[in-house]
């Protein structure tokens, strides 16, 4: 009987040895398993974080896209206004120049002297509505007699020695200049002293 306790006792052993074998078998299998679950969710937090790295230089590239755009609509859209606003100043000085040479008709005809005052009358009422007109679009007379001469507003036709006159002073009027607002659509002609 002695025996069969010894085998008995001999197997348990060994049922325990094998347990504990199994147990550590399995216990390296599940620190196998937890350390391949830990490397596999290392790679995937660092694939979202390159990912969400990517996208974020993605959103910044075309923010800074749709701003460039914004401003360069902005300046397309200053800039046609500008173009059309300028354009609309050069016709309307073309036309006006147009204009002048009765303007200058109508300063002769009224320097000339006549017997009949009805028709001076009526010269005068004419250059006077005209005159108006010139004023409500934005003409206004260069002052050129008695002025220093100025290239920018001044086309100098003649020069005398004179000393009764200052240096560079506009002595004579041969014809009118004319500015829309700041820009002179013509020069006024004039003789221009010492």
């Amino acid at each position: 009987m002695s025996t069969k306790k010894e085998t008995s006792a001999e197997e348990t052993k060994e049922e325990k040895t094998e347990e504990k074998a199994e147990e550590k078998t399995e216990e390296k299998v599940e620190e196998k398993t937890d350390s391949k679950k830990e490397k596999k969710a290392k790679k995937e937090s660092k694939k979202e974080s390159e990912i969400k790295e990517a996208a974020e230089k993605l959103i910044s590239a075309e923010k800074e896209k749709y701003l460039r755009l914004c401003a360069e609509y902005d300046n397309y859209r200053k800039r046609s206004q500008k173009e059309r606003e300028s354009l609309y100043a050069d016709i309307k000085a073309d036309t006006l120049l147009k204009f002048l040479p009765v303007y200058d008709n109508l300063e002769r005809a009224l320097a000339q002297p006549t017997a009949d005052e009805a028709y001076r009358k009526g010269v005068e009422m004419i250059m006077t509505q005209f005159n108006e007109t010139l004023k409500k679009l934005g003409i206004t007379e260069i002052e050129a007699k008695g002025q220093s001469f100025d290239p920018n507003m001044h086309n100098a036709v003649m020069h005398i020695e004179d000393d009764s006159f200052g240096e560079n002073e506009v002595v004579e009027v041969f014809q009118k200049g004319f500015k829309l607002n700041d820009r002179v659509i013509r020069f006024a002609m004039v003789k221009v002293a010492n």
